[in-house]
């Protein structure tokens, strides 16, 4: 493996809900170059799907990496395509606004880095407690951020769900970063709105520490379902053992997609 001292137990699930009729997520999971990634596609009936895979189907060209920096560049340079071939897409359907969020988790040598653009979020538990690293791209989040609502307005705000960055809605994209250490035991939780539509963070943090990764995920499908699924979801848990060598790379998926099983 390319990610040092560090060895990756990662599962990842997806379900297209209990109101929608398709999935248009999209999970990939690279542990050994370091790249786990949840895309939640927009667009309409089908479209979404178009835009979700486009980003999967580039990060899965990334390849060795040879440092942290070079596996950050490859990464930014796969967004850069799949938004071109969004776009592409986008003006063969006369200009409808079709994209995708992209939340990411890259790992070189016991350094990682959080990608994102959109509300799908990355989570990370250590010692006991749960961090939101992404914060989300909405326009209630920047209505919070300034303070002009509180948290309680938010939860029914009548465009909380309304995203302001996503990939393949622009020429040029935006997205934000938040890097750090990984330390020994611990665990990443990318994710789609569809889980934390019904789930909240207390009830992350209780099943990824009760649970391994494919557990944990089971877990949290099954919580996200029996609360009316609402939207499609999405689930990656990466936990982070100390040692060198490889683990099993194992993967579940409710789609016909092998990037994603």
């Amino acid at each position: 493996m390319t990610t040092g001292t560090f060895r990756f137990d990662s599962w990842g699930v997806t379900d297209r809900g209990c109101a929608r009729e398709l999935n248009e997520d999209r999970f990939i999971m690279e542990p050994a170059i370091g790249v786990w990634a949840v895309a939640d596609g927009m667009g309409g009936h089908d479209a979404g799907e178009v835009a979700s895979s486009a980003i999967v189907e580039q990060l899965a060209t990334i390849g060795l990496p040879t440092s942290a920096p070079d596996l950050r560049a490859r990464f930014e340079d796969r967004l850069l395509r799949a938004n071109r071939q969004i776009q592409d897409f986008s003006r063969q359907r006369n200009g409808a606004i079709v994209g995708s969020t992209v939340v990411a988790l890259i790992a070189y040598e016991g350094q990682y880095a959080c990608i994102w653009s959109g509300d799908s979020r990355i989570y990370l538990v250590r010692g006991g407690r749960i961090t939101q690293l992404s914060s989300d791209h909405t326009e209630v989040q920047e209505l919070l951020n300034r303070g002009l609502i509180d948290a309680e307005q938010a939860r029914t705000w009548p465009r909380r769900n309304v995203i302001t960055r996503a990939i393949g809605i622009a020429s040029d994209i935006s997205f934000d970063i938040e890097q750090g250490q990984i330390l020994p035991d611990d665990t990443f939780v990318l994710c789609s709105d569809g889980l934390t539509a019904h789930v909240s963070t207390e009830e992350i943090l209780q099943s990824v520490e009760k649970n391994p990764p494919r557990a944990a995920c089971e877990d949290l499908l099954a919580r996200t379902l029996a609360r009316g699924g609402s939207d499609n979801v999405t689930i990656i848990v990466v936990h982070c053992e100390e040692g060198s060598g490889t683990l099993p790379v194992v993967g579940s998926g409710r789609m016909p997609s092998a990037i994603s099983s």
